[in-house]
């Protein structure tokens, strides 16, 4: 279902500053339970840096949980259900019959989650069991609750393992979610509610990735956190044939690679879109600034709105970085904004199977109309409050994009975000769409 979001002021003041800060915080609402023998299992990846601080909150135990989402053919990020450790399935029947999926398919999409799981308890308890949680509080831990499929797998994973006591904890949730794991817990401990849930990272004021080695770090009992390690420097690259330029980083590992279209008042050199480039790379993403028009084609303002030429290059562009060492594989996904994203939305419309998502800001969705209604990739629209005009054009938009899309209103912004916090608020949004829909299409494939 489509919907609309828009940020409120409760929902800043809200925020937790961290994963660690907001485990501290619910492991004060947890000390009641300390008596009772507690073992602490956070859900890989981002729940164990919250249980971490939960377990030495209690004095208790940590262990990880792993669980998986069971993707949908040709949609990965949809989920049809999740497999947890302990060869546990969760099926939700309703999307299942959606997505038409086959018995073959179904099949080999659980075969692929649980490859999955295997791998990453493999990687991060390297051959030993799992912690005993038999007649014990087992508290279940993860940084926030949105639908809560995977939450309900972990809970039944742990049920089977006989504790005395089920909990679950979270900083954050959605409160019909909250409700519903009622049914499967013995206790939900949830510290935020909010009325509006829309994205977990959004109650974090840093919420970037959880990598595998600060999973293994904190499984082994913690460290101080080491300094940020250095990111690669930026190579200059030319794509050839179009023959326009652009700054390429690509983080060791990388997990997906977005590629940033930029439109009338912007460029690659803009410190904005350099901020914005550094946060995704600090959250394993690799990034590409383009400027789509060359220098002396910008003084001739029809190129800035001819959009099948911008469009063209973006896709040459795309095809050019699947060549490129490194990026072959990882899933690719748009930034755009202004004029910039109509030409990402038309490329994402001739390449359906390339492109994983597109956030658009301040863009201008409308200049592709025709093609809105061929796009795939989930998209993610962000207005300005203020921005009356181009607020309503994405709103339009919004509701021909025949795809999972969204509509993000930043409160009191105008057109180029220049309120205190608002381009914070952009750059966040932007992490967090690519982290649910970009990344998660990396997932290894069954042969």
């Amino acid at each position: 279902m489509l919907r609309q979001m828009s940020l409120g002021l409760d929902t800043i003041r809200g925020r937790f500053a961290n994963r660690s800060a907001a485990g501290r915080e619910l492991g004060k609402r947890l000390r009641r339970l300390a008596p009772e023998d507690p073992v602490v299992l956070g859900l890989a990846r981002g729940g164990v840096p919250v249980a971490y601080e939960v377990a030495q909150v209690l004095g208790a135990p940590l262990d990880v949980l792993v669980v998986r989402k069971i993707g949908a053919p040709g949609n990965p990020e949809y989920g049809v259900g999740a497999v947890a450790e302990g060869n546990v399935r969760v099926l939700e029947p309703e999307a299942v019959r959606r997505m038409l999926m086959s018995v073959e398919e179904l099949d080999t999409a659980i075969a692929r989650a649980r490859a999955e799981v295997e791998a990453r308890v493999l990687r991060y308890r390297d051959g030993r069991p799992p912690l005993d949680v038999r007649g014990r509080t087992a508290i279940v831990v993860d940084d926030g609750l949105a639908t809560g499929g995977t939450a309900r797998a972990a809970l039944r994973a742990v049920r089977a393992r006989g504790p005395r006591r089920l909990v679950l904890a979270v900083p954050v949730g959605a409160p019909e979610t909250v409700h519903a794991l009622r049914e499967e817990a013995d206790l939900v401990v949830c510290l935020r509610q909010p009325e509006t849930m829309w994205a977990v990272g959004l109650w974090y004021e840093h919420f970037e990735q959880t990598t595998d080695a600060e999973v293994a770090q904190l499984l082994a009992g913690g460290v101080d956190d080491p300094p940020p390690p250095r990111l690669p420097a930026t190579q200059e690259v030319r794509v050839p044939v179009v023959e326009i330029a652009g700054d390429l980083v690509v983080p060791k590992e990388a997990q997906g690679l977005v590629v940033f279209a930029n439109g009338s008042g912007s460029s690659r050199f803009s410190s904005r879109n350099r901020d914005v480039a550094g946060a995704l790379n600090q959250g394993g993403l690799a990034t590409l600034l383009v400027d789509l028009l060359r220098h002396e084609e910008e003084r001739d303002r029809t190129n800035v709105f001819d959009i099948s030429l911008l469009s063209q290059r973006l896709v040459a562009t795309t095809r050019w970085a699947r060549t490129q060492p490194g990026l072959t594989e990882l899933p690719i996904g748009y930034l755009a904004t202004s004029t910039g994203a109509a030409a990402a939305l038309r490329a994402a419309a001739e390449l359906p199977d390339e492109i994983g998502a597109v956030v658009s800001y301040a863009g201008r969705p409308d200049l592709a109309a025709s093609w809105l209604h061929r796009v795939r990739a989930p998209v993610l629209l962000v207005v300005g409050e203020q921005d009356k005009l181009v607020h309503e054009l994405n709103r339009e938009a919004r509701l021909v994009l025949g795809v999972s899309c969204e509509l993000a209103v930043i409160p009191g912004a105008t057109r180029r975000f220049h309120e205190p916090k608002a381009f914070e608020e952009v750059s966040l949004l932007a992490g967090d769409w690519f982290e649910r829909y970009l990344v998660p299409a990396a997932m290894p494939q069954i042969t």
